[in-house]
């Protein structure tokens, strides 16, 4: 199932976040957004995943969503939103429940997503019991498990430091590998928007329009910490942001 974003604009009262946003995001590929404080990226995210609706414009699916999804437009969010009173398996279930799958059908999608995740040791511990970047973990098998066909993810490493967001970086790109997926990845990293991206939207300052679509070439198991193509298409990327974020971090402070 493709996604094509016609004319998208919104806004909030008398102010203006986005306008005339049009973009296909083809299925299998990872589509990150990009762009200076107050672009509209996450509100964009929350209109494509039906949370919020637009000023102008329309979201299209063009296409059905694979026979097997369970939840065509599933969310990754930065907190993790797991239910602390849960096991891992227990948050996991939580999301089949709701669609009426339990006992040896939900069991053995749980064993399939904790295998994926490298989770499987991991299945009754609790949240408190994990680090961030095994909670993140467990926020992705979640949305594994209902077999999406559009991953929503706003900036799910963002909460992680450095080290880990390495590993989660590799980890995502190791199951993309393995059953490509697709996905709306919103980022303010610009590393993670070259590293994951198969395409990478840049939107201007509020209100947020498309300055262009990057694409970028290289296979994401080739895609290497300290690559000198991806350091440049990195470079490029800040360059087309800088001048705008920095008015963009002016504006926030001002307010």
């Amino acid at each position: 199932m493709d996604l094509r974003l016609q004319g998208i604009g919104h806004q909030y009262g008398s102010m203006e976040i986005m306008q005339d946003i049009n973009l296909d995001i083809p299925a299998g590929k990872i589509v990150c957004i990009v762009g200076p404080s107050g672009c509209g990226k996450s509100t964009l995210l929350r209109i494509i995943g039906g949370l919020e609706k637009a000023t102008s414009g329309r979201v299209i699916q063009i296409g059905e969503p694979p026979s097997e999804s369970i939840n065509p437009l599933t969310y990754i969010f930065q907190d993790f939103a797991l239910l602390p009173w849960r096991t891992v398996e227990g948050n996991i279930s939580l999301v089949l429940e709701d669609h009426g799958i339990r006992g040896s059908k939900a069991n053995a999608i749980i064993t399939d997503v904790l295998a994926r995740t490298k989770l499987t040791d991991f299945r009754k511990a609790y949240p408190k019991q994990l680090s961030g970047g095994m909670k993140q973990r467990v926020a992705i098998s979640r949305a594994l498990a209902v077999k999406p066909a559009v991953m929503l993810m706003d900036e799910p490493l963002s909460a992680l430091d450095s080290q880990t967001r390495e590993l989660l970086m590799d980890d995502l790109i190791n199951l993309w590998t393995r059953e490509p997926f697709t996905a709306v990845y919103v980022t303010h990293n610009l590393n993670e928007a070259v590293r994951l991206g198969h395409s990478i939207v840049v939107l201007s300052r509020r209100p947020g329009k498309i300055r262009e679509v990057v694409d970028i070439a290289t296979p994401l198991a080739d895609r290497k910490l300290g690559d000198v193509e991806l350091e440049r298409q990195q470079e490029h990327l800040w360059n087309l942001m800088r001048e705008e974020a920095v008015e963009a971090d002016k504006e926030l402070i001002d307010v």
